[in-house]
C-alpha cells in the first residue's frame, strides 16, 4: 500500500492555500448560507410546533384558491404553483448565467442575468398580489359572539377555521346586526355596495344571503396563522428582494466589463449560490404553508 509523504513544515491554514479547494469568498458565502438556513429552520420548526399543537388549521385549498383575472373561481393552489414555477425558472437562468461566465461570454451572462432579475421581480409581484388579496379580502366568518362578519386575513384575525354548517349559519344570521348583514350581502353580490343594500330589511338581506351559491362560512381559526404566514413568507420575500438587488449589481458590473478585467466571473457564482438558496428555501415554505 503506497502512501504520500507530506512535508513536516506544511502549514495548511497559514494563508495562500485553501483547505476547501475554494476561494475565500465562496467559503464565506457558504458559511452565511448555513447560518441563514438555521434561521429559516428555526422559523419553520416553530411554525410546525404550533401547527400540530392545535386541533384545526387553515385549509390551504380554501385560503389560496384565487387567481388574478379569474374573479371568484375556485382554483386551489394554482397561483402559488405559478409563483413556484417562476422562481424555479429564474434558478435555471442563473445556472445558465454561471455557465456563460465559465466560458467568459459577457453577452451570455448579461442575457441570463436579465432573465433571472425579471423572474425575481415577477415572483415579488405575485407575492404582493397574494398578500393584498389576503389583507383586503372579504371572508365571512363566525365570530366568538355567534354573529357573522366580513373579515380579512391579518396577524390578528384568521377567518379560516372549521366550516360552519347551514343550520348554524341560519341561526347566526338572525342575531347578526343589520349593517353586518348589508356587508355580507354586498360581498356575495359582486358589484353591490353595503350602502346600497342598507335600505333593505334584515329579513330581505338574510334571504338574499342564504340564496347565494357563494355562501361559505368558517369559524375564526388560530390567530397564529397570520403571524407565521406573513412573517415567514415576508422574510423569504426580503431575501428574494435582496437577491434581485445583488443580481442587478452583478449585471451592471458585467456590462461594465469589470469581470473581464479580472479574468473570471466568480462573483456571478457567488450570487448564484445565494439565489439557489433562496429557491431551495421556497420549496420548504411551499411545503409547510401550501401543501400541509
Amino acid at each position: 500500500m503506497s502512501t504520500t509523504a507530506i512535508p513536516t513544515n506544511t502549514k495548511w491554514w497559514n494563508g495562500g492555500r485553501s483547505p476547501f479547494n475554494a476561494s475565500y469568498g465562496k467559503v464565506m458565502m457558504w458559511y452565511f448560507l448555513m447560518s441563514d438556513a438555521f434561521t429559516f429552520g428555526a422559523f419553520l420548526i416553530s411554525y410546525g410546533t404550533i401547527r400540530f399543537s392545535v386541533n384545526s388549521w387553515a385549509d390551504p385549498n380554501q385560503v389560496f384558491n384565487a387567481f388574478p383575472g379569474f374573479g371568484h373561481q375556485n382554483l386551489p393552489l394554482a397561483f402559488v404553483s405559478l409563483m413556484t414555477f417562476i422562481l424555479i425558472f429564474s434558478s435555471v437562468t442563473m445556472v445558465l448565467a454561471v455557465h456563460e461566465g465559465h466560458k467568459m461570454n459577457r453577452k451570455g451572462v448579461e442575457k441570463y442575468m436579465i432573465l433571472t432579475i425579471l423572474g425575481g421581480l415577477a415572483f415579488l409581484g405575485c407575492q404582493a398580489w397574494e398578500w393584498t388579496h389576503l389583507l383586503t379580502g372579504e371572508h365571512i366568518a363566525m365570530l366568538g359572539d355567534g354573529t357573522l362578519s366580513v373579515v380579512p386575513t391579518t396577524v390578528k384575525m384568521n377567518p379560516w377555521g372549521t366550516h360552519v354548517d347551514h343550520e348554524a349559519i341560519a341561526a347566526a344570521l338572525q342575531v347578526t346586526p343589520h349593517e353586518k348583514l348589508a356587508e355580507i350581502a354586498a360581498t356575495l353580490q359582486h358589484g353591490a355596495t353595503a350602502q346600497g343594500l342598507a335600505a333593505k330589511t334584515s329579513a330581505e338581506l338574510i334571504s338574499a344571503i342564504q340564496a347565494s351559491p357563494d355562501l361559505h362560512v368558517n369559524h375564526t381559526g388560530p390567530i397564529a396563522f397570520g403571524g407565521y404566514f406573513f412573517g415567514i413568507t415576508g422574510f423569504h420575500g426580503f431575501h428574494v428582494f435582496s437577491g434581485v438587488v445583488i443580481n442587478v449589481v452583478m449585471w451592471a458590473k458585467t456590462r461594465l466589463g469589470h469581470f473581464d478585467e479580472r479574468g473570471h466571473y466568480e462573483m456571478i457564482e457567488k450570487a448564484g449560490l445565494y439565489w439557489h438558496f433562496v429557491d431551495l428555501v421556497w420549496v420548504f415554505v411551499f411545503l409547510c404553508f401550501y401543501l400541509i
